[in-house]
């Protein structure tokens, strides 16, 4: 496992408040990027991670863009993003279990056997494409590839719910140990409603 990215997040600036049943985490980080995440204090599960980059823009920062969960309104923001007004259009979005990366994607109404969906052989790289052409998107998990691990076809799994196409990966045990080294540090936080600094310490790693 590579150890870039735990002593990137060791170098960042971190705030922690536990606030309506979750423990929320703001890093930033030394080129000024930042990372918000959202973990529920039940199992201290992780429900959103979003990121905001710096630019070179009028700004100087861009807009937040969900790795995990959803916005509030998620059609509102993937018209935005793609200037299509048709709220029908698939939705894509990462919702993880505890022991499976999880993706759900909203609006696919084709049966189950229409979807191939196959690592790619690069290995980093999970493929979703459609018999009928319908549909067709490439994805990766951030999460591997900060620790340098390569994606199995023999951990994906996929189903087909309610017009939804449901994704999973099972959590390698790299992924998992870094995991519970998280929830470690999370559940040393006081849950007070205070906003802490946690300088140092590994807190909210993927």
């Amino acid at each position: 496992m590579t150890t870039e990215w735990i002593n990137l997040l060791k170098s960042a600036y971190k705030t922690c408040l536990n606030q309506d049943g979750r423990c929320k985490v703001h890093y930033t980080f030394p080129n000024k990027d930042e990372m918000a995440e959202e973990y529920s204090l039940g199992n201290y599960q992780l429900m959103v991670r979003k990121w905001r980059r710096k630019t070179t823009g009028l700004t100087g920062v861009e807009s937040w863009k969900y790795e995990v969960g959803e916005p509030l309104n998620p059609a509102m923001v993937l018209q935005a993003e793609t200037l299509r007004e048709n709220i029908n259009n698939p939705i894509f979005m990462r919702l993880d279990k505890k022991e499976h990366f999880q993706w759900r994607i909203r609006n696919l109404p084709y049966s189950l056997n229409t979807y191939d969906i196959t690592v790619g052989d690069d290995k980093n790289q999970i493929t979703v494409r459609t018999t009928n052409k319908k549909y067709y998107k490439k994805f990766f998990i951030p999460d591997m590839e900060r620790l340098g691990l390569s994606l199995d076809d023999s951990s994906l799994a996929f189903n087909h719910a309610n017009d939804t196409l449901i994704i999973s990966y099972k959590k390698p045990e790299e992924v998992l140990d870094l995991e519970r080294m998280v929830r470690a540090e999370l559940k040393k936080v006081k849950d007070d409603g205070d906003i802490c600094e946690i300088p140092g310490q590994v807190c909210c790693v993927t």
